[in-house]
């Protein structure tokens, strides 16, 4: 087995600890909803950027470039600064929603180029600029603009001219599982010789100033070059630091007087450092060289194109079991023969003696994993693509501390919270206790999960963590997360809110990837999670149908900014939405929960009266979607060939909202091709639904060949098929409509030359094709489904496309682009999906790579070549990356995407030619 592959399974077997340390540390701890404790909920502003390096967080800790143990008690991270900064770089800086003309946008440059499960090797590329960092600049520059101008970005201001930054890679290396190595280096870019101060911080969390924990851990200089930690959980730890020169200490608190004007406790608080270095004022700092927060400092001045490299070492030093042995005996040994201070000085050689070979050891040995994932005929740009994607969604694991209860009625040694918060935000949520790991959507712009991200950061978690991937997936649904009346949280800013019901689709492909991996799947994990969404189901079931007719009412769902109006706010006159999106969600829901039953039964026959249940609930759905029978709504358009929302008023109207957007494509998500020897094996489920089908013949004419016995073939079930679905799909590969260079656009560009415009109570409403960022804050600053295309729902119809080919097979053939005279396949067709959208890293035949097209500032031409970035969406028309630059979480999808290209096909000049598809 390779090296990184048993150390990931001795993380699952806990044999040993690998997961302890990991790049657990937020970026943004600032301005989240769980630091806020004012009356109205206005988090942005009740712990802002100016406050953060003084004020001690209650909920956890962020730092540049950090890592952490895994409940985040002891953390390191970097700290800059360059000589002319007003403060020390300690966190990456950036617009809180309110003040940037698109919501929330971090500000800085960083790269994360590496990462293996394990977290045995981690490398990553912060860019410093060389001359003061322009805060006030891009807070006044982003004030000005409006809603119809870009964001103005660093590269914007002139901090970056003439390459005048640093470079600094930081990379970690574990010998073991609480035995890290950690290097640094520093490269001036620029013209002249420039001084930069690096900061390497290891500091605690505060838990002992909120009264529920007195037992304070500490941090004490052990020797001229050894800074020794000690928690009484996590045991003893020392940070060795090879020519280190200063160590500054102090306390993780709060500095009362600069944030409150109130005395200080003590001079030695959270910022003492940072006023240390940029004020000169040694005295703030702990000269008796203890605390729970403390730095070493180093300074060089470095020529052009030269580096300097920091080297440290993190490792615990008790046998306390906060991870498993050491494995190695890197560490070096006293030598009684030796005198004292000699002793010291061997150890510390000894201590650095094997730096280099650790790392060069798991340089190799992440190769070597990524190596074997990556299919042989993958080209070295879609390996690199593919391998940095992964690296950014491991780097987005962060610890995420909220519990909720404890939030809400504040702590004993704080004064009580408002009143008001015990009907605000979140107050319906008191039973959720959130203290793990979790994969997050974006470190900075998003440091919270968020339930539908999480589904789909599971699919390329599961190429290389399976294990990682159904912890995630189970989690989220235990009695800690999931509300007793099985609704699943959304996000902190509103746990209430409703995502997408997509943890079904989700574990069935995980485990049906882990089943090609090992060539066994999990049961145990698929039944448990099925038995949690029996109860989400009923909720979307109880909640979401409101006049039981099984057209639902979703809200969110997501896809925010995409309609007339605020889907989640209510509307006048008790008018409701009935959605297209909605409904097709529970559709594939239904089938989705249809499907692990089915699987469930092939080893326990009680599970097939439950495969039956959701094939019946299902096919009441598309009755109802499609008013067979005149028993529905019919969010089908004859006129127009499109699925659209409709209102509903009091008075018994019905008015379809002509909107072309991705919400008429969603009944194309719900689709499940069966086998019929699959329903030959459980003879219950198969006479249940004969004889469904034939007391409800209106009903069977919704599934395809039932009614063929003996052709051994696939049955197709789905929302939309047939005339329907290449209505669908006509307009879907249309240039000038949905059809982008780079996948499928959120909204039709027909509405660019035909705005959508309604009237409501003299208050005219219009939807605009906007193919970049939101012109619109329907839903928040950054948010916008108005013409980008967005990952998740391109890759919920590659998968679709697929199921169907399924079914039709290579003779049926549809026309792509829509007007271009060329038939393709199904499979075909989404194979040019999946190349469309792996194209936007890919370099085309002038050298660009289209996700630069909004941020080529941003990168040097002449080094960045091999560095991507993976956004939250992109341009509709020209690709560009927008919204959250590392948005590893989704985006990393394109790493599957890749995956499944290598695999089931051939790549010629850079371009997939394929001989056959699998949704695996």
């Amino acid at each position: 087995m390779k090296a990184e592959q048993r150390r990931i399974e001795e993380n699952s077997s806990r044999a040993q600890r690998w997961h302890l340390w990991g790049p657990y540390l937020s970026e943004r701890q600032w301005g989240t909803v769980r630091e806020d404790y004012s009356a109205n909920g206005d988090a942005w502003n009740y712990l802002p950027h100016d406050q953060a390096r003084s004020r001690a967080y209650r909920w956890g800790e962020d730092g540049l470039a950090g890592i952490s143990d895994h409940k985040q008690r002891l953390c390191f991270a970097w700290t800059f600064w360059n000589g002319k900064d007003p403060i020390l770089k300690e966190r990456l800086f950036g617009l809180s929603g309110p003040q940037g003309n698109h919501g929330e946008d971090v500000k800085e440059l960083y790269w994360y180029l590496d990462n293996t499960p394990s977290h045995s090797y981690m490398r990553m590329l912060y860019r410093y600029p060389q001359i003061r960092f322009p805060y006030e600049e891009l807070i006044s520059r982003n004030g000005s603009r409006s809603r119809l101008e870009p964001e103005f970005e660093l590269w914007h201001t002139n901090a970056l001219a003439e390459n005048r930054y640093f470079d600094v890679e930081i990379t970690y290396a574990k010998a073991a599982p609480d035995d890290i190595l950690i290097r640094a280096t520093a490269t001036n870019c620029g013209p002249q010789a420039a001084t930069l101060h690096l900061l390497p911080t290891i500091w605690f969390r505060n838990t002992w100033s909120w009264g529920r924990d007195n037992q304070k851990p500490s941090l004490r200089e052990g020797r001229p070059t050894m800074i020794e930690a000690n928690h009484h959980e996590l045991g003893s730890y020392q940070l060795h630091c090879k020519d280190a020169s200063k160590f500054l200490f102090t306390e993780n608190e709060s500095n009362r007087e600069r944030l409150w004007g109130v005395l200080n406790r003590s001079p030695h608080v959270k910022d003492s450092i940072n006023d240390a270095i940029v004020l000169n004022r040694i005295e703030v700092v702990n000269a008796e060289k203890i605390g729970t927060k403390a730095a070493v400092h180093y300074k060089f001045t470095i020529l052009p194109n030269e580096s300097r490299t920091i080297r440290l070492r993190l490792r615990k030093i008790d046998n306390r079991p906060s991870g498993a042995s050491h494995s190695s005996a890197l560490a070096g040994t006293s030598r009684p023969s030796l005198p004292t201070g000699e002793r010291k000085r061997a150890g510390e050689r000894a201590m650095f003696s094997d730096f280099e070979e650790i790392f060069a050891a798991r340089k190799a040995e992440a190769d070597q994993f990524y190596s074997a994932i990556a299919p042989a005929n993958l080209t070295t740009e879609h390996r690199a693509i593919q391998r940095q994607a992964l690296a950014g969604l491991l780097w987005n694991k962060q610890f995420y501390y909220y519990i909720i209860g404890e939030w809400l009625a504040g702590d004993p040694a704080n004064p009580s919270p408002p009143a008001s918060r015990w009907n605000g935000r979140n107050a319906g949520w008191r039973h959720i206790y959130n203290e793990r790991v979790m994969s997050m959507p974006d470190t900075w712009e998003f440091p919270w999960y968020a339930s539908w991200d999480l589904a789909f950061h599971c699919i390329p978690f599961a190429l290389v963590d399976p294990h990682f991937a159904k912890g995630q997936i189970d989690a989220i649904v235990r009695e800690w997360y999931q509300h007793p009346n099985g609704h699943v949280p959304a996000y902190e800013w509103n746990f209430s809110d409703v995502n997408p019901p997509v943890l079904a689709w989700a574990a069935w492909r995980v485990y049906q990837i882990e089943r090609k991996q090992t060539g066994k799947g999990d049961r145990a994990f698929l039944e448990t999670i099925f038995h949690k969404l029996l109860i989400g189901f009923t909720w979307w079931v109880n909640r979401k149908d409101s006049k039981g007719k099984n057209i639902f009412e979703g809200g969110f769902l997501g896809l925010d900014n995409i309609g007339v109006f605020d889907r989640s706010a209510p509307l006048p006159d008790g008018t409701h939405l009935e959605q297209s999106d909605g409904t097709s969600w529970m559709g594939m829901l239904s089938l989705n929960l249809m499907r692990i039953a089915i699987e469930l039964a092939m080893e326990n026959h009680v599970y097939e009266n439950i495969a039956t249940k959701f094939f019946e609930h299902f096919l009441g759905i598309a009755a109802a979607m499609n008013n067979l029978g005149g028993c529905g709504i019919g969010l089908w358009n004859e006129e127009d060939e499109f699925y659209y929302d409709v209102l509903h008023t009091p008075g018994g109207r019905y008015l379809p909202l002509k909107v072309r957007s991705i919400v008429g494509l969603m009944p194309l998500l719900a689709v499940e091709t069966i086998q019929w020897q699959l329903i030959d094996a459980l003879p219950g489920f198969k006479s249940r639904l004969e004889w469904y089908l034939a007391h409800r013949p209106d009903l069977a004419s919704l599934v395809s060949r039932w009614h063929e016995p003996g052709m051994h073939e696939r049955r197709l079930v789905a929302l939309t098929r047939g005339h329907r679905m290449k209505c669908l799909l006509r307009r879907m590969l249309d240039p000038q409509e949905f059809l982008s260079d780079y996948g499928i656009r959120s909204l039709s560009k027909y509405h660019k030359d035909h705005p959508y415009r309604l009237l409501i109570h003299d208050e005219e409403r219009v939807v605009n094709y906007e193919p970049a960022e939101s012109q619109t804050g329907i839903f928040g600053g950054n948010s916008n489904w108005r013409g980008p295309v967005w990952f998740p729902i391109n890759y919920l119809l590659i998968e679709s496309l697929q199921q169907f080919h399924h079914y039709y097979g290579d003779d049926f053939k549809v026309e792509c682009p829509t007007g271009s005279g060329t038939y393709l396949t199904l499979n075909e067709i989404a194979n040019e999906l999946s190349n469309r959208l792996i194209k936007l890293w890919l370099r085309n035949e002038k050298g660009e790579r289209p996700f630069l097209r909004a941020s080529a500032g941003a990168f040097n031409a002449a080094t960045d070549s091999d560095l991507y970035w993976f956004h939250e969406y992109f341009n509709g028309d020209n690709g560009g990356g927008l919204g959250a630059s590392h948005q590893t979480g989704w985006t990393a999808l394109v790493a599957k995407l890749i995956q499944q290209q290598g695999e089931f096909g051939t790549i010629e000049n850079g371009r997939q030619i394929h001989k056959g598809a699998n949704s695996l």
